[in-house]
């Protein structure tokens, strides 16, 4: 009769175990990456915490350096694409967030091009770069044909 209690009284505390460590990894995976425009607005916060960024390659900034396989850019905010959500798009005085990428020792993604969407992950440094471990791409949402002549 002894063994009884002890028994429900380790079930519970495996129990409370596990529901902590869901709970916990939870909370620190539940953010799958942050806007430029959120990163710009927490970057105090932020400081050289690993983050992912989803933005757009701003045209005219990539620097690939095949022989160190150093990939250089810039990303912008992905501008919002429904004209139902604001009809009507506030004017803002100064110049768009964007910030530095520098990925070095990894491979140029097949579909990187200037005005691609893409995710980036590494560490936000000072100055606005990001120091990349990662950079991926992300695919249309919708196939869209080419328009006959």
């Amino acid at each position: 009769m002894n063994i009884r209690p002890r028994f429900f009284i380790g079930a519970g505390l495996i129990i409370l175990a596990i529901g902590y460590l869901i709970g916990n990894a939870m909370r620190t995976t539940s953010e799958y990456y942050l806007t430029v425009t959120e990163v710009a607005g927490r970057q105090s916060e932020l400081g050289t915490e690993a983050v992912r960024v989803a933005g757009r390659v701003k045209p005219g900034t990539i620097n690939w350096d095949p022989n160190t396989l150093t990939l250089k850019f810039e990303i912008v905010p992905i501008p919002d694409l429904d004209p139902a959500a604001a009809p009507i798009k506030p004017v803002v005085a100064t110049d768009p967030v964007s910030f530095r990428v520098v990925s070095a020792g990894e491979p140029k993604p097949d579909m990187f091009a200037p005005g691609r969407d893409v995710i980036v992950e590494g560490k936000l440094g000072a100055g606005g770069v990001i120091t990349a471990t990662q950079v991926m791409t992300s695919c249309a949402s919708k196939y869209k044909p080419k328009q006959s002549q």
